[in-house]
């Protein structure tokens, strides 16, 4: 009896479901982070690239 004991005991501490969990709470915060810098620096960044090519003299610009 005590075997089988043992075996459900194990059972309860198994963490696979875990290691899946905190990875997928670390890509969100990651998205998260991304999206928030994306969106502060969009218009600094556009206004860089439309100097650079009115430096260029790219058609277009």
């Amino acid at each position: 009896m005590l075997p089988y004991v043992l075996a459900w005991l194990r059972t309860l501490r198994r963490e696979d479901g875990q290691d899946l969990a905190e990875y997928a709470l670390l890509i969100a915060l990651i998205a998260i982070v991304v999206i928030t810098a994306v969106t502060a620096l969009g218009g600094k960044i556009e206004t860089v690239f439309n100097a650079v090519a009115n430096k260029l003299n790219v058609p277009g610009s």
